[in-house]
C-alpha cells in the first residue's frame, strides 16, 4: 500500500470517530463507514457517464419502460460497468442541496440508493443500510458523513484530480480500491477482535492455501478456473486466490470465476462489495446457510479454499435436513460397507455441537467430476483437530474421514501455528483434498507438523501472536511438494512423514466376557419388586405416601407430587411422572411381588452359584404358583424375578444365553459391566490379536463377531509427539547439592531433622 493509499485509510479511518461516536457502538463503525465507501467509490465510477444514463433513461421512459423493467443491458454497456444508477442524485448533487431538514435529506438519500442497480442494492439491504441512514439522520449525522466522504482532499476516483490547495491527487484503480477496501476491513475486524476470526481470515493463511492449492499444478490449470468458498466471510479466501492466480501464475482475469456462500448478511454485503469495487463479477455469491441451504446444488468446482465454523452448535439447522428421524440431504448420506461387505448409504452427519465435517462434505460433493476437469478438484479447507479424531468407531464424525480415506481424496493433512487466528490460540490443520492424486500419492496421506514455523508479531492481534513468514510458507510448500519424509532441522521445523490410508483406519472389537450370577431368594428382595427399579427412590416415596391409591390412580395427585419433586429439585417430565404413577405399571409389578413371594415358599432361600440351575428351579417352581394364582407366569416375568434375586460373582458359572442341541456348543449371556473394545489396526488379523492381547489374561472373553464397526481416526499426537527425557537422579543430586551450598546447608539440615 502506497503513500496516498495509506492517508485514504487514515482519512476514512477518522470518520467512524468523528461522526459516529455516541450513535453507533464502535462494532458497529463497519456495518456503516464501508457501505459508505463503497457509495463513493460507485458514486465516483458512475460520473462520468450519468449523463448519457439519464438520457437513455429518458429514452426508454418514452418508449413506455418503467423503472422495474428498465434494459439493464443498455445501461451497463454505457457505464462499462456491472452497475448503474437511474436516479437523479448523486452524492455530491445531495450535498449541494442539502438543508436543514433531515427527513428531507434522508428521502433523497433514498432515492438516491433506490436508484442502483439489484447487485448494489442487495449489498445494502444486507448491510441493512435504509436503517443505519435513518439512524444518522435522525442524529443529524448524514450530512456529516456524505461531506466527509465526498471531501475534496481524497480522491476515490479513478481518475487523477487535485485537492483544494492544489496538490495532485493519484487515480484509483480498482486494484487500489480493493486494497484500500480490504485495510480498512482489516482495521475494523481488529477493533473487534471477537469477531474477526468469525469472518476474516489472515492473509499469510489464505497466501499458504492459496500456494498449496494451485502451485503444485500451476502448468497443468483448466482454460476456465472456478474458485469455490461454502463459508466465504468477507471474500478472502477468493479474493487472495484469485490474486495469486493473476499475479504469480498469469491467468487471465476473465478465466477465472468466484463462487460463495455467506450466513452473516453483513459480511455477505462486504464481500459482494469488495467484489463489486474490484471489477469482478459477484453473481456467484449467495446469502445462505451453506448447511441447510444447497446453493450450488446443479455446480460443480475446480478448485476450494475455505475455513469454515468450527465447534459451532448446527442443533437448529438439523431440523431443518430432516423430516422426522429421515435425512433429507443426500450430501451428507455415504456409501460405506460394514465388516461384513455389505454396501450401505448411510447418514453420516456429526454431533450437533459441531459442524465443521459437513462444509467437507459439501467441498467433496462439490467437486468437478474427471469427465469435465481432468486435471481434477483441489481443495484446501481449515479445520480444529476434533476434526481428525473426535467420535467413535460408527459415529459420523469417523464415517466422514473414512469415506474421505477410502475414497483416496485426502492428499496432505498440515497442522499450522497456534495463535495465527484472530479468535482463537487452539491448534489447526489444513485439508488438502483432491479426485486426483499424482500417481506417487495413490493410496498414501501425507502428515505435516509445521507448527513452528512463524515468527512472533510484535503487537498481539486478539488470540492472534505470530505470523506465517513468506519463507516458512516456501518451506511448507517444499515439504508438500516434495512428498518424501523429512525431520526438523536449526533452520527448518518441517517434519514431514508418509502414510497408508489403512495406517489410520483400524476395526472396532467388543470384547465380551459372560456374566456371572450368585442367586439366592430372600423377602426383602422379593418386596422391592413392587418399585420401578429405574425410579425406585421416587417409587418408594409414591408407595409410602399414598399407599392403595397408587393402585387406584394418582392423576389427582399429580399437583401435589409436582410440587414435591420441585421443593427436592428433581427433574422429571410429563411423560417419565405419567409413566412412574400408571396404574398398570403398578398392577405389573405388584403381581411381579406376589409371584415371587409364592416361588419364594416353594424354593427356599438356598443360595447358588449355577444361576441356570436356579433359573431352571424357578421356572418348574412357577408351574406351581400359576396354577394356585389361577395366572399364565411368562418367561419374561420369570427372568425379571431371578435377575432381581442375582448378583455378579466372578467365582459363580457363567449364565448359558442359548445351547446348540446339534453341535452341543454353548453361548452364554455377556456381562455389559466387564465388556471392552478393542482398535485393532487393519493390517492385523482380529482372531490373531485376540489370541495374542486378549486371551491370555481373560481365558473367558470372546469376540462378538457380529457388530465389529469399522473406525478412522488421525492422531497427529501418535506420530509426532517425542516425549522430554526425564532428569537422571544424579542431575537431580547435583541441583540439590548447588542449593544447599546457596543456603548454607539449610536443605541438609532440615532432612536430617525430618529423618529423626
Amino acid at each position: 500500500m502506497d503513500i496516498s493509499q495509506s492517508q485514504i485509510v487514515s482519512f476514512i479511518w477518522g470518520i467512524a470517530d468523528d461522526c459516529l461516536r455516541d450513535v453507533f457502538v464502535r462494532g458497529q463503525y463497519r456495518d456503516v463507514i464501508l457501505p459508505m465507501v463503497v457509495l463513493r467509490r460507485f458514486d465516483a465510477l458512475l460520473e462520468p457517464t450519468k449523463e448519457q444514463v439519464e438520457q437513455e433513461i429518458a429514452d426508454q421512459r418514452e418508449i413506455g419502460l418503467t423503472d422495474d423493467d428498465f434494459d439493464e443491458g443498455a445501461l451497463c454497456d454505457i457505464t462499462r460497468l456491472s452497475f448503474y444508477n437511474t436516479s437523479r442524485w448523486t452524492l455530491n448533487r445531495i450535498k449541494s442541496q442539502a438543508t436543514d431538514d433531515n427527513n428531507l435529506l434522508y428521502q433523497n438519500f433514498v432515492e438516491y440508493l433506490n436508484g442502483y442497480s439489484e447487485n448494489v442494492k442487495d449489498v445494502l439491504r444486507n448491510f441493512d443500510y435504509y436503517n443505519k441512514a435513518k439512524r444518522l439522520a435522525d442524529n443529524d449525522r448524514l450530512l456529516a458523513v456524505i461531506e466527509k466522504i465526498t471531501d475534496a482532499h481524497i480522491n476515490l476516483t479513478d481518475r487523477p484530480a487535485t485537492d483544494p490547495d492544489g496538490l495532485p491527487l493519484p487515480a484509483i484503480s480498482n486494484v487500489a480500491m480493493g486494497t484500500i477496501f480490504e485495510e480498512l476491513l482489516r482495521k475494523f475486524n481488529e477493533e473487534n477482535n471477537e469477531e474477526a476470526g468469525e469472518h476474516f481470515t489472515p492473509r499469510d493463511a489464505i497466501g499458504l492455501l492459496a500456494r498449496l492449492v494451485f502451485e503444485p499444478v500451476k502448468d497443468n490449470l483448466p482454460k476456465t478456473i472456478s474458485l469455490y468458498d461454502p463459508a466465504c466471510g468477507s471474500g478472502g479466501m477468493l479474493t487472495e486466490g484469485r490474486e495469486f492466480l493473476i499475479e504469480n501464475l498469469g491467468v487471465s482475469p476473465s478465466a477465472i470465476q468466484l463462487f460463495g456462500t455467506e450466513i452473516n448478511p453483513e459480511t455477505y454485503a462486504i464481500c459482494k462489495a469488495d467484489l463489486i469495487i474490484k471489477g469482478v463479477n459477484p453473481e456467484g455469491m449467495f446469502q445462505g446457510n451453506t448447511i441447510v441451504d444447497n446453493n450450488f446444488a446443479s455446480k460443480s468446482f475446480g478448485y476450494m479454499l475455505t475455513n469454515p465454523p468450527y465447534g459451532k452448535s448446527w442443533k437448529t439447522d438439523k431440523t431443518r435436513i430432516y423430516h422426522d428421524k429421515a435425512l433429507l440431504d443426500t450430501r451428507f448420506e455415504l456409501p460405506l460397507t460394514d465388516y461384513q461387505g455389505n454396501l450401505a448409504r448411510l447418514d453420516c452427519t456429526p454431533r450437533t455441537s459441531d459442524g465443521q465435517l459437513l462444509f467437507i462434505l459439501e467441498e467433496i460433493d462439490k467437486m468437478k467430476p474427471l469427465r469435465f476437469q481432468p486435471q481434477g478438484s483441489r481443495i484446501a479447507s481449515i479445520h480444529n483437530g476434533s476434526s481428525l479424531f473426535t467420535g467413535d468407531a460408527g459415529s459420523g464424525e469417523s464415517n466422514i474421514r473414512r469415506y474421505l480415506i477410502e475414497n483416496d481424496f485426502v492428499d496432505a493433512i498440515i497442522q499450522l501455528p497456534n495463535n495465527i487466528f484472530y479468535n482463537t490460540g487452539i491448534s489447526t490443520y489444513v485439508w488438502l483434498m483432491t479426485n486426483k492424486k499424482e500417481e506417487r500419492r495413490k493410496g498414501k496421506v501425507q502428515l505435516i507438523d509445521a507448527s513452528h514455523a512463524f515468527d512472533k508479531l510484535r503487537k498481539n492481534q486478539g488470540s492472534r501472536n505470530c505470523t506465517i513468514t513468506p519463507e516458512y510458507a516456501e518451506m511448507i510448500v517444499q515439504a508438500y511438494m516434495s512428498f518424501a519424509p523429512r525431520e526438523a532441522t536449526k533452520d527448518n521445523p518441517i517434519v514431514s512423514k508418509i502414510f497408508d490410508g489403512d495406517d489410520f483406519r483400524y476395526y472396532s472389537v467388543t470384547i465380551e466376557r459372560p456374566l456371572r450370577l450368585r442367586s439366592r431368594m430372600t423377602m426383602p428382595k422379593c418386596d422391592e419388586l413392587l418399585f420401578d427399579t429405574k425410579k425406585a427412590d421416587l417409587s418408594k416415596w409414591l408407595y409410602n405416601t399414598y399407599g392403595e391409591l397408587c393402585f387406584d390412580g394418582l392423576q389427582n395427585k399429580v399437583a401435589e407430587i409436582k410440587e414435591y419433586l420441585n421443593d427436592e429439585d428433581i427433574k422429571l417430565t410429563d411423560k417419565q411422572l405419567e409413566a412412574l404413577i400408571a396404574t398398570k405399571k403398578w398392577e405389573e409389578r405388584r403381581q411381579l411381588m406376589t409371584i415371587a413371594t409364592e416361588l419364594l415358599h416353594i424354593i427356599g432361600t438356598d443360595e447358588f452359584t449355577d444361576y441356570n440351575i436356579f433359573f431352571a428351579r424357578l421356572q418348574e417352581a412357577a408351574k406351581a404358583v400359576g396354577a394356585k394364582l389361577g395366572i399364565k407366569i411368562s418367561d419374561p416375568q420369570i427372568k425379571n424375578i431371578a435377575r432381581a434375586m442375582s448378583e455378579t460373582d466372578p467365582s459363580a458359572q457363567p449364565v448359558i444365553k442359548k445351547k446348540d442341541k446339534k453341535s452341543g456348543s454353548v453361548t452364554y449371556e455377556p456381562d455389559t459391566d466387564l465388556r471392552d473394545t478393542e482398535k485393532i489396526a487393519m493390517a492385523e488379523d482380529i482372531q490373531a490379536y485376540f489370541d495374542r492381547e486378549v486371551k491370555p489374561y481373560v481365558p473367558d472373553a470372546w469376540i462378538d463377531w457380529e457388530n465389529i464397526a469399522i473406525g478412522c481416526e488421525i492422531s497427529f499426537n501418535k506420530y509426532f509427539y517425542k516425549p522430554v527425557a526425564l532428569r537422571t537422579l544424579q542431575e537431580n543430586e547435583a541441583d540439590i547439592i548447588a542449593l544447599d551450598k546457596e543456603s548454607d546447608g539449610f536443605i541438609k539440615e532440615l532432612l536430617s531433622i525430618a529423618g529423626k
